[in-house]
């Protein structure tokens, strides 16, 4: 199976009101917002849309809002994963999963099992699951890197393995994996600041935080890149690297919810243990998007 997500996807936020309960409308119009302005895909209920502080029927009620939005418009990617893969597997097994090109699966977290242990977790998914599976490396946050041996052994072995977004904003192990991929399998960036990068060395583009407050400039530029047009592509991103640094600075998503509120696309709510930025990251968001050329 070839990996279908190219381009760019966005890590779509879960907005919420003042007190704190899902923003459904502002959830539709950042959709909306996205769609308009050239994003490729969306990937829901990851680290950005705070999963873990989401309850089961709040996810099923965020999904059925974004697929209303969407109208089959984009393909839909749905994040899936943990460190407890029977509770997984039941996930997998009991989500209609219908309305979705893929899944978006985090490489377990906390636990830290061995290469085997991520290889094996990852076999069980992909038995799983009817649809195709992007991996999720992000070492920063499960305290465990999934090597590049485990992960193309893992796209050698299963056909529904399509892609994974490679997220340790490390440059060796993105072109370790480029390097020694199998034909069709995906290289996506899950770090926004080496997005284009990753894309001209070969990569199938980005799963991006920032995408979703400038996705027109975001999404060109990516493009660009797929198209080996560095010169061009470079002098986008050079424009983004200010704000990519601010709105990981204190946390992710608090970081993307001010910009987010700035452009009057939702509230700037997370949810405890996570706080709001601070009045000063605030500051800097929006001196920068005064001056930003969309």
């Amino acid at each position: 199976m070839k990996n279908p997500f190219l381009g760019t996807g966005i890590a779509i936020v879960t907005p919420f009101t003042i007190e704190g309960n899902v923003d459904h409308k502002a959830l539709t119009s950042i959709v909306e917002f996205n769609i308009n302005n050239g994003i490729d895909y969306i990937v829901i209920s990851g680290t950005t849309g705070e999963s873990v502080t989401i309850t089961k029927q709040e996810k099923q009620d965020i999904i059925a809002t974004i697929i209303k939005a969407n109208n089959e418009r984009l393909p839909l990617v749905l994040g899936i994963g943990g460190n407890n893969t029977a509770e997984v597997l039941h996930e997998i097994q009991t989500t209609d999963l219908s309305k979705f090109a893929g899944i978006l699966s985090v490489s377990p977290y906390y636990s830290k099992p061995t290469q085997e242990g991520i290889y094996q977790h990852f076999k069980a998914v992909s038995q799983s699951c009817p649809v195709a599976i992007i991996l999720y490396n992000v070492p920063g946050r499960t305290a465990s890197n999934m090597s590049p041996e485990t992960t193309l052994r893992l796209a050698k072995d299963f056909e529904n393995i399509v892609a994974v977004k490679e997220a340790g904003n490390n440059v060796a192990q993105y072109l370790n994996l480029l390097k020694d991929k199998p034909d069709g399998f995906g290289v996506i960036s899950g770090d926004d600041d080496l997005a284009l990068t990753v894309a001209l060395a070969g990569g199938d583009g980005v799963i991006s935080v920032i995408g979703q407050a400038l996705p027109k400039t975001f999404s060109k530029m990516i493009a660009l890149g797929l198209a080996g047009e560095a010169k061009q592509a470079y002098k986008l991103h050079f424009e983004f690297m200010e704000i990519t640094s601010l709105i990981f600075s204190e946390n992710n998503p608090a970081g993307i919810k001010a910009v987010l509120q700035a452009l009057d696309l939702c509230n700037d709510t997370v949810r405890l243990p996570l706080v709001v930025a601070s009045d000063d990251l605030k500051q800097k968001i929006n001196k920068y998007l005064a001056q930003f050329n969309s």
